[in-house]
């Protein structure tokens, strides 16, 4: 197995190769965000101003593929860098794939070919990077420290600085001056996620994601025939196969964000602020901007719990998560109710929705990227990685499906069944938990962290 190098850091912080790949991250979000605010609005607007003028229920099945895509290709990302080309050259190649993407897009001409190639660039550039850099995150910490799911939290972040940068940048630019503005805008961002990483990966780094060497893979090759899982190893991986059951249940309401809530926002939402018209896709900026207030909130919440030896096991955080977003979409209901009896509903009702969902997600989203990194055996960190956004794949795909319901049920219909579907599987996890855990073999135990004195040797580490 592989070792690596990380950066010493006090017992009270973080090493500095956090905020590197926070970062980096943060950019790449604002990528994929700037591109998700404008795609279903890009897709049904009116021809003669862009758009492709297609039905909803199209542009919704067009976003669920994309979107399953996008988190299908992590398990192939995952692999070639376990394997052959280590997690920070995968980075590097998804960047630069995901960056031609957004560009080709940009490109003027509204071309189905061109707009289905670029989706395509982003969707490969998408596999590389996204396990890549969450496997990286995790190599920083040993097992059992106690910081690793604050530091997941504080990552989180930057997916979220991204995603809150992606409205106001991205989505502004294409809804007000052009579609192609808001993609290129997305494209440039990437561009300087990849420069960031180039520029301060070795030195901030160390070791961590580089290449395996030859003789370790040979090695590797040589003995996998011989050898088997242990037992812990693969109760341990059922753990995070059944946690990504119920992830398929928070994905697939949560991302109802993008698609049905950003057309309900768009149609049926008075935005009107002191006489001010808030662009829809400035509402998709109302999520990371709760996350940024409430992440290092969540982060410290953790890390203090964790050094008491009180911290929830990661299934009954979950769980916890999943019952917040089902207790966000009842604000939903309520927008519904009155959309249809006045024609608009007030915004704060929208508003309400997110900071819970926001809420379960900060319970469950990087609680789940650090359970990853803790369970999975070393060897196959980044393709487990991979197999885990598998279930935000599914759940991706089947929110488009779920979202074009809506013109046949009508929201509130549809707003009630999520509810209802999100409730029964929190309540279902929160009961089995406790198997869960035991299950689990004392992986998400922390361990008393010793001081490190200024100027320490760093400490190595598993990738």
């Amino acid at each position: 197995m592989a070792q690596s190098t990380a950066a010493a850091a006090p017992a009270q912080g973080h090493p500095k190769g956090l905020y590197l790949l926070f970062t980096t991250e943060m950019w790449e979000r604002m990528s994929y965000y700037g591109m998700r605010a404008l795609l279903v609005l890009y897709m049904v607007g009116a021809t003669e101003k862009g758009g492709f003028g297609w039905t909803q229920a199209k542009a919704l099945q067009i976003y669920g593929l994309y979107t399953g895509l996008v988190y299908a290709t992590p398990v192939i990302g995952g692999f070639l860098a376990d394997r052959y080309l280590g997690q920070r050259l995968s980075v590097t190649l998804g960047g630069i794939l995901m960056m031609l993407g957004q560009f080709v897009l940009a490109m003027p001409g509204n071309a189905e070919p061109l707009f289905y190639a670029g989706l395509g660039l982003l969707v490969v550039g998408n596999g590389f990077f996204k396990p890549n850099i969450s496997t990286m995150v995790g190599g920083l910490y040993e097992p059992g420290d106690p910081r690793r799911d604050g530091a997941f939290t504080i990552f989180y972040i930057g997916i979220n600085v991204g995603a809150f940068l992606a409205s106001a940048v991205c989505g502004t630019l294409g809804e007000k001056f052009g579609w192609m503005y808001g993609f290129g805008s997305a494209g440039v961002g990437m561009g300087l996620g990849v420069l960031v990483f180039l520029a301060f990966a070795r030195r901030l780094l160390g070791n961590v994601g580089t290449a395996p060497k030859r003789v370790e893979r040979k090695a590797d090759v040589a003995a996998a025939p011989a050898v088997a899982l242990t037992r812990q190893e693969v109760d341990r991986v059922i753990v995070i196969l059944v946690l990504a059951l119920f992830v398929v249940f928070f994905w697939a309401a949560f991302e109802q964000a993008g698609g049905l809530m950003n057309l309900y926002t768009d149609a049926k939402v008075d935005r009107n602020v002191f006489g001010f018209e808030v662009p829809t896709t400035w509402m998709q900026a109302v999520n990371p901007l709760f996350i940024m207030l409430l992440g290092p909130i969540f982060a410290e919440m953790w890390t203090g719990l964790g050094r008491k030896n009180k911290d929830p096991s990661i299934p009954a955080k979950m769980a916890m998560g999943l019952l917040l977003l089902s207790f966000g979409f009842v604000f939903m209901l309520g927008a519904s109710k009155q959309s249809e009896a006045a024609g608009k509903a007030a915004l704060m009702w929208v508003v309400a929705a997110y900071f819970f969902h926001t809420a379960g997600e900060l319970c469950l989203s990087p609680v789940g990227l650090s359970m990853v990194t803790k369970l999975a055996p070393t060897r196959f960190a980044s393709l487990l990685m991979g197999v885990w956004f598998i279930a935000n794949a599914v759940a991706n795909y089947l929110a488009g499906l779920i979202g074009g319901y809506a013109e046949k049920l009508g929201e509130f219909d549809l707003f009630l069944a999520i509810t209802a579907a999100t409730t029964v599987a929190g309540v279902v996890l929160l009961a089995i938990s406790p198997i869960l855990k035991r299950m689990m073999h004392g992986a998400d135990e922390t361990k008393p962290m010793a001081a490190e004195q200024p100027g320490a040797e760093p400490k190595t580490q598993m990738a």
